[in-house]
């Protein structure tokens, strides 16, 4: 999962990135609203963390603009405002939940995950492609069946196909699912892990199209 995070105390940003990454989280940092804007404008976020108090101007700016986004992002409100007035007007605005600062990270993981589980259960529950069977809520995935071991790379990368299945996604959104700014890859990484998902969940699920990207979908690629 690629993550925005908008929060302008550097040491509480570099602490909840180290946190957020070693979970095998994607997390770009910015520390403004325009850094914010300029982030959305380049990649695609599934969850956006959200400070309320930046240099520029009120976090719940930011607001509208993800609202607008054809694949909306998770928002998690960040904020030292611990007023039920303050908590009312985030939520109204359009986040999807509100953590008070001081806050333990492994708390913003708990409830980013549950979020993203509620969210993934209301739109799809279970997605049926042939024998296939991809669980977003719970990250499971099962192929006849039989359940299949996934990495958090390959899980990553599978969410985005699955989210939109039929739907040919571009070399550069499928990249943004796996690494942030300034993160090393090789010109052959995409393929590698495309590879990998096709042994574990079969040759024909994912399909190339040639110049445009990639799709998922349930029937073989025609020849």
């Amino acid at each position: 999962m690629r993550v925005l995070l908008v929060e302008d105390d550097l040491a509480l940003s570099d602490a909840v990135c180290g946190y957020l990454r070693a979970k095998a989280f994607v997390v770009d940092a910015t520390a403004s609203l325009s850094e914010a804007e300029a982030a959305l404008h380049g990649a695609q976020y599934a969850a956006v963390l959200l400070d309320l108090h930046l240099p520029d101007g009120d976090g719940l700016a930011l607001l509208p603009q993800l609202r607008a986004l054809q694949q909306r992002p998770i928002v998690i409100v960040l904020t030292a405002r611990d007023q039920v007035s303050d908590r009312i007007r985030g939520l109204d605005a359009g986040a999807d939940d509100y953590l008070i600062k001081p806050y333990d990270p492994g708390e913003l993981l708990a409830r980013l995950r549950a979020v993203e589980r509620r969210r993934s259960a209301a739109e799809t529950p279970v997605l049926v492609l042939g024998d296939l069977q991809i669980d977003l809520a719970r990250e499971q995935v099962r192929r006849a069946s039989v359940p299949i071991a996934l990495t958090q790379k390959e899980w990553a990368l599978l969410r985005v196909l699955a989210t939109r299945p039929g739907r040919i996604h571009t070399r550069e959104n499928l990249q943004d699912a796996l690494y942030g700014w300034g993160d090393e890859t090789d010109s052959n990484t995409l393929e590698v892990f495309i590879s990998r998902l096709r042994r574990k969940l079969g040759r024909t699920h994912i399909e190339t199209v040639r110049g445009l990207g990639y799709r998922l979908h349930s029937e073989p690629a025609a020849a």
